[in-house]
């Protein structure tokens, strides 16, 4: 019964931003070709990263890997919250499903949507540059690893915020700024000793590193170090999710 409940939940999901996929996948797309387009066109012959790469090839997996993680986290918490300003929220709760069968239907339906975005993204920017995958397996481990912590992220502030303004101020303020300083067009290694401290502490600097390195197979850090540091943020952020949809955290009010 969990697993038919959680089905049913995820293939409405996908539904929902599937029915209006010039909007939700349509625009990262083009929002990404433009980001290679201008900074691929401004600093190609002005930067090199690593030995033998290309700053364009340098820059489309990072642009891959932004594009699933905004869209993974805008997936899960713009549902809830449509779904608590239209009030149609109470049919989900007067349901049987647990909060698992939540937790899979939310959090697997934002996977999905980091994929397809992600791959758009990939197909569209394979033509600017070379690219080819050296170890694909660090690669789909990292984006489907960065998906669910994104996607599980997501439920947070769904959960969290009351309307759009305040899921926007998460997005604007947290995920936004932390993608951006995470390496996306740039190695750390360019930055002074105190940003390279403080990029180590941000956990999207590891997962875009690490589908980095699936491609390059080097990167700035071990991806071994990138996978410790990502999945134990996803584990993490997974069990707060949750403990708070198991606790009807803003749900039941």
């Amino acid at each position: 019964m969990i697993f038919t409940g959680a089905r049913t939940l995820f293939y409405k999901e996908i539904l929902r931003f599937w029915k209006v996929s010039f909007q939700t996948i349509g625009a990262p797309v083009l929002t990404a070709v433009l980001y290679l387009m201008i900074f691929g066109h401004v600093l190609e012959d002005h930067v090199q990263v690593f030995d033998n790469v290309g700053y364009t090839s340098f820059l489309i997996p990072g642009l891959v890997m932004m594009s699933v993680l905004q869209n993974a986290f805008a997936n899960t918490s713009s549902s809830l919250v449509q779904s608590k300003i239209t009030g149609n929220l109470v049919f989900l709760l007067v349901t049987p499903l647990s909060h698992y069968a939540w937790f899979v239907a939310y959090v697997g339906a934002s996977i999905v949507r980091g994929l397809v975005v992600g791959s758009g993204v990939m197909l569209v920017t394979m033509w600017f540059a070379p690219l080819s995958l050296v170890q694909p397996l660090w690669a789909i481990v990292f984006v489907v690893l960065g998906a669910a912590l994104m996607g599980s992220l997501g439920l947070i502030a769904g959960l969290w915020a009351d309307k759009f303004d305040q899921m926007a101020a998460f997005q604007n303020f947290i995920v936004m700024p932390m993608t951006f300083l995470a390496g996306v067009f740039y190695s750390i290694h360019s930055l002074p000793a105190m940003w390279q401290a403080a990029s180590h502490l941000n956990p999207f600097f590891y997962m875009i590193d690490g589908f980095r390195h699936g491609f390059f197979g080097t990167g700035d850090v071990s991806p071994w170090l990138s996978l410790a540091v990502v999945g134990s943020a996803c584990v993490v952020v997974a069990a707060i999710a949750l403990r708070l949809l198991a606790s009807g955290y803003k749900l039941r009010h």
